[in-house]
């Protein structure tokens, strides 16, 4: 019998995004006997992305889906301590009178049976943690919505009669004398940060922290005041929560962030104050929830950098009685961030991801003196470490060739893979080398990136795209990136590099951007295309640049700054600086780096000089961006666009409808790609 021969591997596409999955971070039973984790994929047919709820015995044996409704997701699955149940966020639907939308928590028994939502929580639920003893629920739940325009009320003896119609009196809209409609109303600001992106206008609603009583099915408040809570932990004894929130007078105007300790009483309770620093204690975007000791005696955070350096700052573990007292760093010489502090079971170490020169690896700190060890290294990314019995964890874990799985690490040194997501597509694909670089910057600073190569093409005068990352507070890594493995499928050479400002290299690289946005990036970012060009590998008549977020930016102040480029894709960037101010979310960050623009008119001009000084540039530019982006709005494309369109360059703006700063619709992910490949070959044509 003939067996037809599988295709060909192919180099990626665009087409290959919809057959990514991605994994989240891991839960394990307490019997340590299985691994719960997130996959989101995507329905190309529905254009969305929806994650479901997956399952693998810890010795890989088995792997079963656990939720799988069409065109609803889940997320975020977390065991009862007790083994009995398995939580998770969804918005789905519970019936036909349910509404669905809001997040809203789901018990799945792990005895078997559907799942069963819990009544009586108003609001989205954004986390979930267990009680040690598996009758409460600690939740992050966020305000609803501001209720509809109430009725209009009933006339009383006394009142006024409404007035009759005249004749020629022009007669209301139908929809007015209805009180009860869905009419818009007026946005009231009254906020120092009024919006934020994928969120909107910002409100009086908040994040605040719950108590969810299984037995009983009611929730209930837990703390006091109108404050943003976040990243709930059990103590071991089950009679105190730590979280983090910013509770000063006025939250929006800094970022104080601290660590508050709360007991579970029966009415809300005023939290006690642990830490009070003027930064970033605990800083959330970080995933990174204070952790108990063993022994419930303290607590282990991070704590940002100074705060006039926001994210340039490193951030650093430190620990804190549970009683209260001083605070202890343990980290104050490690010049890198660290973040995702666990627990040893002896209580004699705190485990911690270390963000490394473009690597993220895997650390143990003494909790006595701070001694730190590799405990997994090497040319990856791990994320997401979670206790897995003994010494054991589940990670994430991802290198330029593999995207994110879950992996079971035996506390030795040993890993193992327990998911397998992406096997199947990988076999499919045939991907460019990746290779770490070391060059100098015009200023004879050291700069580190990578260069990548197209599959199966030798490495010698190539088209040639110099890729930018965000940020600029982060890094290109080790970890799998589906943009790069794209351009050199399409047969570009791809130079990334991690100029100054990114993170990876300690607090002096990062702050040397500081006000200075398109200062020394730009030289070291072009130095990374000198050294291809020096290698044999780029060719330096065919010469491309681009990226998203900041990446656009660079991309904005290299073409304003160098000629060199036969093109460039500018996404969701800004180049007038001072467009700006008041009309995205980064009006902290604006007035700690940059000063009020009425004084300090200098450095907002010298950042802004893409779009004052346009006459510099010469390069066929493509725009785009979002049109509910908050972030980086889209006015700043807009301006762009029109500026190279009013002095005759070639230029184009694409706008994706009802996007944010990050796209997520399919087709629209799918479209940027091909839309970016396609400019450069439209410029590289004669």
């Amino acid at each position: 019998m003939l067996v037809a021969a599988a295709p060909a591997p192919h180099p990626m596409t665009p087409a290959d995004l919809d057959k990514l999955r991605t994994v989240g971070a891991p839960a394990v039973d307490p019997a340590g006997q299985w691994v719960a984790y997130a996959v989101r994929e995507t329905d190309a047919a529905a254009d969305k992305s929806f994650s479901h709820i997956w399952m693998t015995r810890w010795d890989g044996s088995r792997t079963v889906q656990v939720t799988s409704r069409k065109g609803e997701s889940e997320s975020s699955p977390r065991f009862s301590p007790d083994g009995q149940w398995l939580a998770f966020i969804s918005g789905r639907k519970d019936g036909a009178d349910d509404k669905g939308g809001d997040g809203a928590v789901w018990l799945l028994d792990r005895a078997g049976g559907e799942g069963m939502k819990l009544p009586g929580i108003k609001g989205s639920v954004e986390d979930i943690a267990w009680s040690p003893d598996s009758r409460t629920l600690a939740l992050i739940v966020t305000d609803p919505e501001p209720e509809g325009k109430p009725a209009a009320p009933e006339a009383k003896p006394g009142d006024p009669k409404p007035a009759e119609a005249k004749p020629g009196d022009v007669k209301a809209p139908e929809d007015a004398a209805k009180p009860d409609d869905k009419r818009p109303k007026p946005i009231v600001i009254d906020r120092f940060q009024f919006k934020s992106d994928a969120v909107g206008y910002l409100g009086k609603q908040h994040s605040r922290l719950w108590l969810y009583d299984l037995a009983t099915k009611t929730a209930r408040r837990l703390t006091t005041g109108d404050y943003d809570e976040a990243l709930p932990a059990w103590s071991p004894d089950g009679k105190t929560i730590a979280f983090t929130s910013n509770r000063t007078a006025d939250p929006d105007r800094n970022y104080d962030s601290n660590l508050f300790v709360v007991a579970v009483a029966a009415n809300p309770t005023e939290p006690r104050t642990l830490t009070s620093y003027a930064g970033e204690d605990n800083a959330e975007g970080w995933n990174s929830y204070p952790a108990w000791s063993p022994d419930g005696k303290l607590i282990a955070y991070l704590e940002g950098g100074p705060v006039e350096l926001i994210g340039y700052g490193v951030r650093k573990l430190a620990v804190v009685p549970a009683a209260g007292g001083p605070r202890r760093v343990l980290t104050p010489t490690l010049d890198r961030n660290v973040s995702q502090p666990i627990w040893t079971r002896d209580g004699k170490a705190i485990r911690v991801i270390v963000e490394d020169d473009e690597t993220e690896r895997l650390a143990e700190v003494s909790a006595a003196d701070g001694t730190i060890r590799d405990v997994a290294s090497g040319f990856r990314v791990f994320a997401f470490p979670t206790a897995a019995g003994g010494d054991a964890l589940a990670v994430v874990m991802s290198d330029p060739a593999h995207p994110g799985e879950i992996y079971a690490f035996d506390g030795k040194g040993a890993l193992r893979q327990l998911s397998h997501q992406n096997d199947a597509w990988l076999k499919t694909v045939s991907l460019g080398a990746v290779t770490r670089t070391s060059f100098k910057s015009k200023d004879g600073t050291e700069v580190h990136g990578f260069l990548i190569l197209p599959p199966g093409k030798a490495a010698q005068k190539l088209p040639t795209v110099l890729y930018n990352h965000g940020g600029p507070q982060s890094q290109f890594d080790a970890g799998f990136s589906p943009i790069w493995q794209i351009f050199a499928g399409h047969g570009f050479a791809v130079v990334s590099t991690n100029p100054r400002g990114g993170t990876g290299r300690g607090q002096d690289y990062a702050k040397a951007l500081y006000a200075d946005w398109g200062g020394p990036a730009v030289p070291d970012a072009l130095a990374g295309v000198d050294d291809a060009v020096a290698k044999g590998i780029a060719d330096p008549a065919r010469l491309y640049v681009g990226g998203w977020s900041y990446g656009g930016m660079l991309t904005n102040y290299l073409i304003a700054s160098d000629a060199r480029f036969k093109a460039a894709v500018s996404g969701a960037s800004i180049a007038n600086i001072l467009a700006g101010y008041g009309t995205d979310q980064y009006i902290r960050d604006y007035e700690i780096e940059l000063g009020r623009p009425w004084e300090h008119m200098d450095v907002w001009l010298r950042n802004s000089y893409p779009f004052y000084h346009n006459e510099r540039i010469v390069t066929p530019t493509l725009f785009m961006a979002g049109d509910k982006d908050f972030n980086v709005p889209l006015l700043n494309s807009e301006q762009m666009y029109q500026a190279l369109s009013s002095r005759g360059i070639r230029s184009g703006l694409i706008i994706y409808p009802g996007e944010h700063h990050g796209l997520r619709r399919p087709s629209f992910l799918k479209d940027r790609m091909e839309r970016w490949l396609a400019w450069y070959d439209k410029q590289a044509a004669p």
